[in-house]
């Protein structure tokens, strides 16, 4: 009997679900949520261990050299990306297996909060003991660079909301924004650039040059997600007891004000929400700086590091949220 139907299109063989993708960031994201970073053995360690070796062979007081051994650094790890891109392609599971393991290796979002919290616990436990202010003071450079042997307890209560503020784009919002732009490769080459500018892209004598290029890359991997940041900072706001509307103005005025393209973003927006005033003078290694003052509130103090956390993990759950959203919906225009 002859079919009067039109015959059913054979699947293609690459066909897998639209899901897939946005489900590995969140469960990437999840994973990071309940595990957090592993004290031994984490891929971005390893990467900053095989970064540091190739240093001592390529290092030259240059701008060339750096930004080659930038390329290099980069363009091996987005390959890494690419070639498991490849592989999975056909398979769904391991595509989202893969995309899940690679968005817990590159988020920090739980380990950051978790050391904001140790560093100001001795404080908020007997704010008035030596001993507390010399443990904060000790556990401090885990967290951020500046020199911790004058600061206060206002003083480290600052220096750890603004490193909140700052990492919450960089660690959170940055990597899900390049993971829903570029998917795997992305994901894995932020972390690499973000990486290479923690270790060296500051200005000191031995990087100032060869550094020049993985600083400069950095800034222009965060401009957008920095910006990002802030406005998700401005929704959530009221978590935090703060006004959106005025998030927004201290944001627009304060933001651009850090000497950093992107930081002052983030921390102005963080400033605004909890109604504190963040800036000022900071010692890196016999480095003075005078920052900008943002906001127009009081001086942060330890219980406000509990606030900060809160808003950070707000702004991580939106970013995911919207970087899901944005594969998926990506995905589904692709396929019309």
């Amino acid at each position: 009997m002859r079919s009067t139907g039109a015959a059913p299109t054979p699947a293609r063989p690459d066909t897998w679900p639209r899901a897939v993708p946005a489900l590995g960031l969140l469960l990437g994201f999840a994973a990071d949520a309940v595990i957090g970073d592993p004290r031994r053995g984490h891929p971005v360690a390893l990467f900053g261990s095989a970064a540091a070796s190739l240093e001592r062979r390529m290092y030259a007081d240059s701008r060339a050299r750096g930004a080659a051994y930038t390329v290099i650094c980069v363009a091996g790890t987005a390959g890494v990306g690419i070639a498991a891109d490849h592989l999975t392609r056909r398979h769904p599971v391991a595509r989202t297996l893969v995309t899940a393991a690679a968005t817990w290796a590159v988020l920090g979002g739980t380990t950051l909060r978790k050391e904001a919290r140790t560093i100001v616990a001795p404080l908020i436990a007997a704010p008035d003991a030596p001993e507390s202010l010399a443990a904060a003071r000790e556990r401090l450079p885990h967290l951020v660079g500046r020199d911790p042997s004058a600061l206060d307890e206002a003083g480290i209560a600052r220096a750890v909301v603004e490193s909140v503020a700052e990492n919450t784009s960089d660690a959170v919002v940055g990597p899900l924004f390049w993971g829903a732009v570029a998917g795997l490769p992305g994901l894995l080459a932020y972390r690499a650039v973000n990486t290479l500018d923690a270790m060296v892209g500051h200005k000191t004598p031995r990087h100032v040059s060869f550094g020049w290029a993985s600083a400069r890359l950095d800034d222009a991997a965060n401009w957008a997600p920095a910006r990002l940041t802030g406005l998700l900072t401005v929704a959530a706001a009221p978590l935090v007891a703060g006004s959106p509307r005025e998030t927004w103005r201290v944001l627009r005025r304060d933001g651009g004000a850090h000497p950093s393209p992107n930081s002052g973003r983030c921390e102005a927006s963080a400033a605004g929400a909890m109604g504190l005033r963040l800036g000022g003078r900071n010692v890196y290694a016999g480095r003075t700086e005078d920052r900008p003052q943002l906001g127009d509130g009081r001086a942060p103090q330890p219980e406000d590091v509990t606030k900060a956390n809160r808003l950070s993990a707000a702004v991580g759950l939106a970013a995911v949220g919207l970087a899901a959203a944005a594969v998926r919906l990506g995905r589904r225009r692709g396929r019309r």
